[in-house]
């Protein structure tokens, strides 16, 4: 059964991370139609992510209830539906509803499929999964760039996606057979009871998960969101230069998943994470180079994307060994919350700090995120005994 579903398990990916950047795509048009404020596009964006965190800490009640199949199915509904409403949607209140079940649908699917790969399959398949979620999340904008260039707006590219989610969850639906006979039923899948988030928080080594994990996410969104105004205003790039550079960040992660899948399995989830944070240091060390010349800085975004990459399927692979496969449920689901946390607050912060410092602090603020990740991710693998 593992061959059967597994393609399923990659679109799911895929459906994923398509819709991850289709309103920083869409919004420059958006907001003329709606007749918003440039910034109320973070209004939807913090809705959304506050949803995100919300189901993923339910997500173990909900897995342990329904089992993944139906969670992960039911979830991608919710996403699709909501980027329904968004291409029919003419209003600003209505389309903040709408990110409501948008982010409760995201947050269970991404906890529900990675501990249900953690449990299941090998590490390589959680680095390609990935490696999918990036090739949706890049796929998003190229097909709202395209509907747009065709001049039938905004809403159709939405409405797009949305028929490609819906597509997808009516698949899903039909699997669910298979991922009964994966766990074994239903029942299987609940044979324990959900513990409690203070439970699974207190766990020797959750704290120090929880803490990577939030810098991971942290330092990942601050690259996607500042990288590009770093390269412009620090290092003096040319706007359209730096846009391109910037996106070779993703471009980056995504290689160095597919890369990652051929080796996880032999190197192990604790030596991949080592090794993509020395990779990371030094491409912070070409960043932080004092030249002008712009190589320099590209290579680095390169090496910081590659390094990037094993990190978050390592950390979520590990999680069955580290603490239990009777804990990784709630463990995973705080996990996603936690990420959700550092990606919702850190790079608004740093656009405080570049505000009131100075924009070249970003390589030393990235850096600061990887001291910790490394403390924390080794201290866990000690306090666990990996």
């Amino acid at each position: 059964m593992f061959s059967l579903l597994l393609p399923f398990i990659y679109l799911a990916f895929v459906g994923l991370g398509l819709p991850d950047s289709l309103l920083g795509s869409a919004w420059p048009l958006m907001v003329d139609q709606l007749q918003v404020p440039l910034s109320y596009a973070g209004i939807i964006s913090m809705i959304i992510s506050c949803g995100t965190i919300t189901s993923s800490l339910f997500s173990d009640k909900l897995t342990h209830r329904f089992g993944a199949g139906i969670v992960t199915a039911v979830s991608i509904s919710f996403t699709a539906l909501a980027l329904l409403g968004f291409s029919l949607c003419n209003s600003f209140p209505l389309m903040c509803l709408l990110a409501i079940p948008y982010g409760l649908g995201a947050g269970a699917v991404d906890a529900a499929l990675n501990n249900y790969v953690a449990l299941h399959y090998a590490a390589r398949h959680m680095n390609w999964l990935h490696c999918f979620w990036g090739v949706g999340a890049s796929v998003g904008p190229y097909i709202m760039g395209w509907v747009i260039q065709a001049n039938h707006g905004w809403r159709m590219g939405y409405g797009v996606v949305s028929g490609i989610q819906i597509l997808l969850a009516i698949s899903l639906f039909f699997t669910l057979p298979l991922w009964q006979r994966q766990t074994g039923g239903p029942v299987s899948e609940k044979s324990t009871a959900p513990i409690s988030l203070r439970k699974a928080v207190s766990l020797r080594g959750v704290k120090e998960v929880l803490l990577a994990f939030f810098c991971y996410c942290a330092f990942e969104s601050t690259a996607i969101l500042w990288a590009s105004t770093y390269l412009v205003e620090f290092k003096a790039v040319d706007p359209e230069q730096a846009a391109t550079f910037a996106s070779l960040f993703l471009a980056g992660i995504t290689l160095g998943r597919f890369i990652s899948g051929f080796v996880a399995d032999r190197i192990g989830d604790k030596n991949m994470m080592r090794i993509g944070i020395t990779v990371i240091v030094l491409g912070l060390a070409l960043i932080m180079l004092p030249v002008s010349a712009a190589l320099s800085a590209l290579l680095g975004l390169i090496l910081i994307g590659l390094g990037a990459a094993p990190i978050y399927p390592a950390i979520i692979h590990s999680t069955p060994t580290l603490f239990g496969k009777e804990n990784s449920h709630a463990v995973v689901g705080i996990q996603m919350a936690s990420a959700y946390c550092g990606s919702l607050l850190m790079p608004p912060a740093f656009g405080i700090l570049a505000q009131y410092v100075h924009i070249g602090i970003f390589p030393f603020y990235m850096a600061m995120f990887v001291v910790i990740m490394l403390w924390m991710t080794e201290r866990a693998n000690r306090l666990c005994k990996y």
